[in-house]
């Protein structure tokens, strides 16, 4: 049972004679964060009382007179100015603890089968090797995914790759022209990407040697009008001061920008060779977009390369995915939309939602001054068509009742005008979400970079993680009372697990929307809110029954519910009672982190039982059997939650 729920639900029984629409109020009974409160805690008598025009206190009496809880809880107690606090009883938190035991899913109720859900996550290009960037979206996508299924979802996981866009023509111009035949030869993907970086790098030098003289006079013209108002204006006024201020910061912008180019231009011209190949060709950029332009109306040559490029860019993407446990439902990249997208133009100008601006076909969203750009005006689609279509094949084809598109925040704006668009042209009985997130920071509270300034690649960023937990998971093992437990093969998989699982966890546990600085000794540190933490305690308990060579099949059928015989025990007991809660709120609006803030607590809770809690040596038999089958539900928890990550768990480190 999700006690949380029904305890909500019998507060909004008892709030019905008080007000009409009691499931707001009742949504305010909250776990207590204090455990001298009590367990969970209700303060809505508070926003109620200028409603009802009473003091809070005296509505708080009255819910609790109408409130029926006594096969859950000890009379509920009124604390402060109204504040309700409910108490758990120890037997129905020892019964719930037994119908645990033997429930493979945990109290999680399977309640979403009328539901369908698809998860556009992932999403990378396909012809360069992923970096940190892909990490958020893939990590949290597959979590999500996994989690809602467990819920019994209808679930499409949908890797939504580039596989068709300007990058492609990018590659193909690299390739006509700069190819280093025996580097392709050697590894394709490798040499693809060298020539990806390569054209976008010229493109960028041209493009940077046009506007350097552009943002020096802008930059000029901004620094007189500063001068001139910091003579005109009076500095004591606050509104000068901040009229002042916002000048200052566009100068500083500015002045970023220039640097910036600067730094372009001089990465290509102190290098001889780079520079003779930017002169061969002033207008490489638009040359690319050509080459694009070509594949996309179908030139023989250009779709043979794509054909013979993009087999061996995918196989490099499913072999990062394998090596992640991550897999998808489909894999419908731009190149499946793309002969859908004129008709998706065509729709949109018979239903008067698309129309001509300066050449391009538009859709103006009311209260947005940038419309919604569907086609140039060389009549090449954009992402917004292809992603317009994507929605419509998923409603169509898929059933779905809600897609999500786990995308960084960056693209807010996007979205707002794509779902806009897609419930004014006849979808608006779908429901639409941007799981956004935040970006991944180095140390220096920048976007992660190497030391070079590169985007960091994901697999030297896993190799790395698994390297450092090896020392990790050595020294654990060798640090043992009675020696090392762990032959060489096995501290290695035992290593890939927490590499990988310390990646995952470090970025799980933070809020989406948050940035967060990647710090190797946070992320594989063993104590604190990490995966190693969580992984070690469920290793901890499995070492548990390898010592005292138990069962844990039997124990779960031995008679008897699990006993209270210290406050050790009730706490993690109650805990093991709310992995429904955390499934639950991660479901409320996609946020993982409620569950791995959920394990890292079990996890403390399960170390404060083990120190004052004799389990093995306990003499009393029916109270040592109690307190195994507390080791058994909490390990079969961490297992399962991490798993739910996509997280594995070893049984020894």
């Amino acid at each position: 049972m999700n006690v949380l729920k029904e305890l909500r639900h019998r507060t909004a029984k008892a709030l019905a004679p008080l007000v009409d629409d009691p499931q707001p109020f009742a949504a305010m009974v909250k776990p207590a964060q204090d455990a001298q409160f009590g367990d969970y805690q209700a303060n809505c008598a508070m926003p109620l009382a200028g409603k009802l025009k009473q003091k809070p206190r005296e509505i708080a009496e009255q819910i609790v007179a109408n409130l029926e809880v006594d096969d859950l809880c000890e009379p509920p107690e009124i604390a402060g100015p109204g504040f309700i606090n409910f108490k758990l009883k120890d037997d129905w938190i020892a019964s719930q603890g037994q119908a645990l035991l033997n429930d493979e899913r945990l109290g999680v109720e399977d309640s979403e089968a009328d539901r369908t859900v698809v998860v556009d996550f992932s999403s990378p290009n396909v012809a360069k090797p992923m970096h940190v960037g892909h990490l958020r979206s893939t990590v949290l996508g597959d979590a999500i995914c996994r989690i809602l299924r467990f819920r019994g979802t209808q679930v499409h996981s949908d890797n939504h790759i580039g596989d068709w866009g300007t990058q492609f023509g990018m590659i193909i111009y690299g390739y006509k022209h700069f190819l280093d035949q025996s580097a392709f030869a050697e590894n394709q993907v490798a040499e693809l990407s060298r020539l990806y970086r390569l054209v976008n790098q010229l493109s960028d030098y041209h493009a940077a040697v046009k506007a350097l003289p552009e943002l020096e006079e802008q930059l000029q013209s901004q620094q007189q009008l500063l001068e001139a108002k910091r003579g005109e204006l009076d500095t004591s006024d606050k509104k000068a001061r901040k009229e002042i201020g916002k000048l200052e910061a566009a100068v500083k912008a500015t002045q970023d920008r220039i640097e910036s180019t600067r730094s372009k231009l001089k990465e290509v011209e102190s290098d001889p060779a780079l520079k003779a190949l930017a002169d061969q060709d002033l207008e490489i950029a638009r040359h690319a977009r050509l080459e694009t332009a070509k594949l996309h109306q179908g030139d023989a040559e250009n779709t043979e390369l794509w054909n013979q490029f993009l087999p061996a860019c995918l196989a490099m993407l499913h072999q990062m995915y394998e090596r992640l446990d991550i897999h998808f439902d489909m894999e419908l990249g731009e190149s499946f939309y793309q002969p859908m997208l004129t008709d998706v133009v065509d729709s949109l100008k018979q239903q008067g939602l698309a129309s001509e601006s300066d050449g391009a076909m538009c859709v103006f969203i009311e209260g947005n001054d940038a419309p919604f750009l569907v086609q140039k005006q060389d009549g090449a689609f954009t992402y917004a068509t292809t992603d317009l279509a994507t929605i419509r094949y998923r409603i169509n084809e898929l059933k779905a009742d809600e897609i999500l598109y786990v995308v960084d925040a960056r693209q807010s704006e996007h979205f707002k005008l794509l779902f806009e668009t897609a419930r004014q042209w006849g979808f608006d009985q779908t429901e639409y979400q941007h799981v956004s997130f935040g970006t991944i920071l180095g140390e220096d509270k920048r976007p992660f970079k190497t030391r070079s300034g590169d985007t960091v690649g994901l697999e030297s960023l896993i190799d790395e993680a698994v390297a450092q937990s090896r020392k990790i998971v050595d020294e654990i093992d060798d640090s043992k009372p009675d020696g090392p437990e762990l032959d060489a093969e096995t501290r290695a998989n035992v290593a890939e697990m927490v590499g990988i699982g310390g990646i995952k966890y470090a970025d799980l546990r933070h809020n989406r929307d948050s940035d967060y600085v990647f710090s190797w000794d946070k992320m594989l540190a063993k104590d604190g809110d990490t995966a190693t933490y969580v992984q070690y305690a469920h290793a901890r308990i499995c070492g548990i029954f390898r010592k005292g060579d138990i069962d844990r099949a039997s124990l779960r059928t031995a008679s008897g519910s699990p006993l209270i015989s210290a406050p050790e025990e009730r706490a993690l007991l109650l805990q093991l009672t709310r992995f429904g809660e955390a499934i639950e709120a991660v479901c409320e609006d996609y946020r993982p982190n409620q569950l791995t803030q959920y394990l890292f607590e079990l996890s403390n809770l399960f170390s404060s039982f083990y120190v004052n809690c004799i389990v093995l040596k306990e003499e009393n038999a029916e109270l040592r059997t109690s307190r195994l089958k507390l080791c058994d539900l909490t390990a079969r928890t961490l297992q399962t939650g991490l798993k739910l990550l996509g997280i594995e768990t070893p049984e020894q480190m």
